[in-house]
């Protein structure tokens, strides 16, 4: 059994992972089970820049508020705003601090310095404008595409004025109200605006499609681009505020999901532009559903990764990541019975890991899960093992202190 095992590990780099696939995907996931560990973020940034320059990808995915991401976007394209600035007001979840992420965005502004705008390198978030305590106003998305429309197309055809809709959008402190996320009475998802801001979005939305033979000679390609952002993001920020308003016990299973698909139709938009690397939690990535207990209860919804599965096929490539150890969080060496644990007993530091071939190997002998001390830390779970075109596996995972600023 150990040598069937190590026959299924290789170097970890880009050669590595197209070859375990037929072709090269529109979308190629790396998902991670943990946040901000830096040896992570080095080995993404490490892979991106290997695709590049082998592999001809263009765009890197994380994630990361997707209008936020606009403003890293700009910088690495255009150098508009200086790295601090990026840094802070680019990125939600605090991700603006960690230094891997900045080293990420650094390379890729110094990458497109001097060359011609189709050879450049795009940066995108596909998260939605969401953190753990709250969701933002629907007003940045909203406003923006009105704006758009209303440069373009006859007023007659807008279904309200601008002026109406700041009316209806109120203060932006209603929609932000943290107490909200555990009190579906605090949340004004449901009241009498926000019911006529999602039907006015939706019709924004529906004009911004019925006008696109025109729409498209009178705009950029990225402006086409960003109205399309801010339609989807509009409508699935509304359907997200709705959802903190309900009552019923799938409450949280329905925010979950509505997260992911708002995610997945990000994906899908980006997949439409070229070859794109995304960078996100294995279990956003993963073509199983996703699930978690809260309060005693079991929430199952469908990940991002399902969904946009389901949709491109074989386009779609997902690589998961397995540790070993995190030791400065509490997560010591995993028992030998763990997919992690079977990893462990190699000599590698870190290795891509043929996962279907692995599966194969160990047949009938399904390895335990792997329980986490930490709640930071998701195990890989074993019964996904066929279903992942790769696994990387990280024996080890220091404790780096860097200087993020």
């Amino acid at each position: 059994m150990a040598t069937d095992i190590k026959d299924t590990a290789h170097p970890f780099d880009s050669a590595s992972v197209m070859g375990l696939l037929r072709a090269r995907p529109r979308l190629l996931a790396l998902g991670e089970p943990t946040h901000g560990e830096d040896v992570l973020l080095d080995l993404r940034n490490e892979l991106f820049r290997q695709l590049v320059e082998r592999e001809g990808y263009r765009t890197i995915a994380l994630e990361t508020d997707c209008l936020r991401g606009l403003t890293v976007d700009d910088h690495v394209t255009a150098g508009t705003g200086t790295l601090d600035q990026v840094m802070e007001h680019g990125f939600s979840h605090a991700w603006g601090a960690h230094a891997g992420n900045r080293e990420l965005v650094r390379w890729m502004r110094a990458y497109n310095e001097g060359r011609p705008a189709a050879e450049r390198l795009r940066f995108a978030g596909f998260d939605g404008p969401l953190e753990i305590a709250a969701a933002e106003s629907p007003r940045q998305a909203l406003t923006a595409l009105h704006g758009y429309l209303a440069d373009r197309v006859d007023a007659d055809l807008l279904p309200c004025a601008a002026d109406t809709l700041d009316e209806l959008l109120g203060s932006d402190g209603r929609w932000t109200e943290p107490a909200a996320m555990m009190d579906p009475a605090r949340s004004v998802g449901r009241s009498e605006p926000a019911v006529r801001l999602r039907v006015i979005a939706d019709d924004l939305a529906a004009l911004l499609d019925e006008q696109r033979p025109y729409l498209v000679t009178v705009s950029s390609p990225e402006e086409w681009e960003r109205a399309r952002l801010y339609g989807r993001t509009a409508l699935g920020l509304l359907r997200y505020h709705h959802g903190m308003a309900d009552t019923s016990s799938s409450r949280w299973a329905r925010l979950a999901a509505a997260r992911d698909r708002m995610m997945s139709l990000n994906l899908l938009a980006l997949a439409e532009r070229g070859p794109t690397f995304v960078h996100s939690h294995n279990s956003h990535l993963q073509r199983e559903k996703s699930s978690m207990r809260m309060g005693g209860q079991r929430l199952e919804w469908w990940s991002a990764g399902a969904l946009v599965s389901a949709g491109l096929g074989e386009e779609y490539a997902f690589v998961a990541t397995a540790l070993g150890t995190i030791r400065h969080q509490g997560v010591d060496a995993p028992a030998p019975d763990t997919v992690e644990g079977l990893l462990y007993a190699l000599p590698e530091e870190r290795c891509l890991v043929d996962a279907r071939r692995l599966a194969a190997a160990l047949g009938d002998e399904r390895p335990a899960r792997r329980e986490s001390p930490w709640f930071g830390y998701a195990p890989f779970d074993p019964a996904h093992l066929a279903d992942c075109d790769g696994l990387v596996f990280v024996r080890d995972v220091p404790q780096v202190r860097r200087d993020h600023l």
